[in-house]
């Protein structure tokens, strides 16, 4: 563990590093002690531009048209702080203004109030945009994007909750394979984040909405991860659906894995396929 710190601090940290740092730092115990251990995997990332959009306080990245990112957590944890660095891997990728809204968490704010917060944002900017989510924040990506058609240019989720069902069967294939969740953690968040909400209400389980109104669609997911299933799911609705999708399955990789794209080549591979993604339909708004 003290040559990953060394090479974390050196800016030498490559991904068996990352790994030992997530090892290190387990994401369990109260919020406030979730919220202390994900921050501390993660470096001090550049510091972007404060801004508040209807109310929201924001930190962004990079200029062009702009792309929102909701950050990932389970609702629960996360912040523009952890997701810095990737966000402005993507902004000088993409040529984009990334914007990481700071919505209300729980349990001090329980659903919808990210939901109402990410709505604010978008209800702010003056043109469409594109929105990318990764883990619970693409879930509220999903539904934002359900919220507000005609206002997204093109959609990016990156192992996106979609299905509260129990149809998935990576779920508990994944459990012991995936470095950053488990299936009773990400059931345990639900319950924090959503209490006493039914699992086939499309909000829980966007993939059981009306999704043919949706832009065209970016889905990643990692084969190691808890999440592979949901991100499947939605990939057959979205086809069936008839909306334009682009998915990619990165191999060996656990969840969250494009925020650190500094020493991962996958994680900078991957916020460059999103790059690439909204460069080529970033334009299409009308469905």
């Amino acid at each position: 563990m003290k040559a990953a710190i060394a090479n974390w601090q050196s800016g030498a940290e490559t991904a068996d590093d990352v790994a030992a740092r997530i090892k290190a730092h387990p994401v369990q115990g109260a919020p406030d002690e979730m919220r202390a251990a994900f921050a501390a995997l993660f470096d001090d990332g550049p510091e972007g531009e404060a801004l508040t959009l209807n109310g929201v306080d924001c930190i962004a990245h990079g200029t062009g048209p702009t792309a929102l990112w909701f950050h990932g957590g389970g609702y629960v944890f996360g912040s523009p702080e952890t997701h810095a660095r990737a966000a402005h891997h993507l902004a000088d990728a993409a040529g984009l203004r990334v914007v990481l809204p700071r919505y209300r968490l729980a349990p001090e704010h329980v659903w919808p109030a990210p939901l109402e917060d990410g709505c604010a944002v978008i209800d702010a900017c003056s043109d469409p945009v594109v929105l990318i989510g990764d883990s619970a924040g693409g879930h509220l990506a999903l539904n934002l994007a359900l919220r507000r058609p005609g206002r997204i240019r093109a959609l990016a989720l990156i192992s996106p909750n979609t299905d509260r069902r129990g149809r998935s069967t990576t779920r508990k294939a994944n459990n012991t394979r995936d470095l950053m969740n488990t299936h009773r953690d990400d059931v345990c968040l639900a319950r924090i984040a959503m209490p006493d909400h039914d699992p086939k209400d499309p909000d829980v389980s966007p993939v059981l909405a009306d999704l043919s109104r949706l832009p065209p669609t970016f889905v990643t997911a990692a084969t190691n991860e808890v999440l592979l299933g949901d991100a499947l799911l939605l990939i057959t609705a979205l086809g069936r659906a008839g909306v334009p999708v682009t998915a990619e399955v990165a191999q060996g990789l656990w969840h969250m894995w494009p925020l650190w794209p500094d020493a991962m080549p996958e994680a900078a591979r991957t916020l460059e396929q999103i790059a690439g993604f909204v460069d080529r339909h970033g334009g299409t708004i009308d469905r």
